[in-house]
């Protein structure tokens, strides 16, 4: 019996919460693109999208995507999660900073739409709170105290 595309979305949320990167990877088109909309950062391919994975998932270790909602149409379906974990690794910036372990809990609301063809990914479009999860890990606040102090420093000079 052929995968749905509903099929195909849960099982990438399964296998990624498992950290079961060579089956993700098994759902994936080579030819798959992710826009990661949050960060304006575009991943082309399919070995690319499991380095990003990965990278989350060493940001996040205990992260796991909860669906809850799906809404598909064809080969298209949308997925509502909350994502939930600790920050306890190292968080790559798109710039190519990271911020470090905070070691504090998020919980984030995202939207998935992903595109199937022949029963594999070939495009995923993720929404999520990227100021949320900003601010859930401190470096909103961070960034904030480091220019207000900067600023000082221009203005008063020492």
């Amino acid at each position: 019996m052929a995968q749905t595309a509903e099929d195909v979305a849960r099982q990438s949320i399964e296998f990624y919460n498992a950290g079961d990167f060579d089956r993700l990877r098994s759902l994936l088109a080579d030819d798959f693109y992710e826009e990661e909309l949050a960060t304006e950062r575009r991943i082309e391919g399919a070995d690319a999208r499991i380095a990003a994975a990965r990278h989350w998932k060493e940001a996040f270790p205990d992260e796991q995507g909860t669906i809850t909602g799906v809404y598909a149409n064809g080969d298209t379906v949308a997925i509502e999660l909350t994502w939930e974990g600790t920050h306890k690794g190292p968080l790559a910036t798109p710039d190519g900073r990271e911020l470090p372990p905070s070691n504090k809990p998020v919980s984030v609301r995202s939207v998935e739409v992903i595109e199937v063809e022949g029963g594999k990914m070939k495009a995923l479009r993720h929404y999520f709170d990227l100021m949320t999860l900003l601010h859930q890990i401190g470096a909103i606040d961070r960034a904030r105290t480091a220019t207000a102090s900067r600023l000082h420093h221009a203005v008063i000079g020492s």
